[in-house]
């Protein structure tokens, strides 16, 4: 009778999905609470809609580049572990060798089952400097395009997160109106992403999405109350 084959599903874009939530939470969470501090503070909603377009043009921008420089650090730190990690394999075989049968001697293998692994990477020198990056260090080597696709992901999700509480105040011209409408479907959003996020991360969706609404929430609110009692 034939068998099914057994294939394994593993979710694989941890990092794109990681660069969504920060641009994403920032982006739903900051122009939400700037909008709703301004709206106690002003009385036209065209002051908000310019304040919150400068704030997503200049949040998309600054969370672009800081996610661009992290992968960036990202890279160079990997490059720069590789780089010494070939010099000590070059220079001090023994050590290094000692370090290989250290890995495998906690995984239960004992000496004669070592020896032949350890010889076999001694006559691959890069095959041991991929396998002591990953099993020593814990490094993996990071996609060289990492860096641009991550402040393009970024600053793209923090857009598009700060447009959903803007919208009501660029479609409703009474202040009050538009602040309700941007409570109410920025804390429907902040929900479904925490949710979907949730999802992804591991995390109960239904608590993933209140502890977003809560978040966002708290922050809208602070800005508001201190807004209005200064204004």
């Amino acid at each position: 009778m034939p068998k099914t084959p057994h294939v394994e599903k593993h979710f694989t874009a941890s990092d794109t999905v990681r660069d969504i939530v920060i641009g994403m939470s920032d982006g739903l969470t900051v122009p939400f609470a700037l909008a709703a501090g301004l709206s106690g503070a002003v009385a036209l909603t065209s002051i908000v809609v310019t304040a919150g377009l400068a704030e997503i043009a200049a949040g998309s921008i600054a969370m672009g580049l800081g996610g661009y420089l992290a992968a960036k650090s990202d890279r160079d730190h990997y490059l720069t572990e590789r780089t010494r990690e070939k010099t000590h394999i070059r220079v001090e075989p023994e050590r290094e060798m000692k370090e290989v049968s250290q890995i495998f001697t906690a995984y239960g293998l004992d000496k004669q089952q070592i020896e032949p692994i350890v010889q076999a990477f001694r006559n691959s020198p890069q095959k041991w400097v991929d396998f002591m990056m990953r099993c020593e260090l814990g490094l993996k080597s990071p996609d060289p395009r990492r860096a641009r696709r991550s402040a393009f992901t970024i600053a793209l999700s923090y857009i598009g997160g700060g447009f959903i509480p803007l919208l009501p105040y660029m479609l409703v011209h009474r202040m009050m109106p538009a602040l309700l409408i941007s409570i109410a479907t920025t804390l429907i959003a902040l929900f479904i992403f925490g949710f979907i996020k949730g999802k992804f991360t591991g995390t109960h969706p239904l608590r993933g999405g209140l502890q977003t609404i809560l978040i966002g929430g708290l922050a809208a609110a602070a800005a508001f109350v201190i807004a209005k009692w200064i204004g």
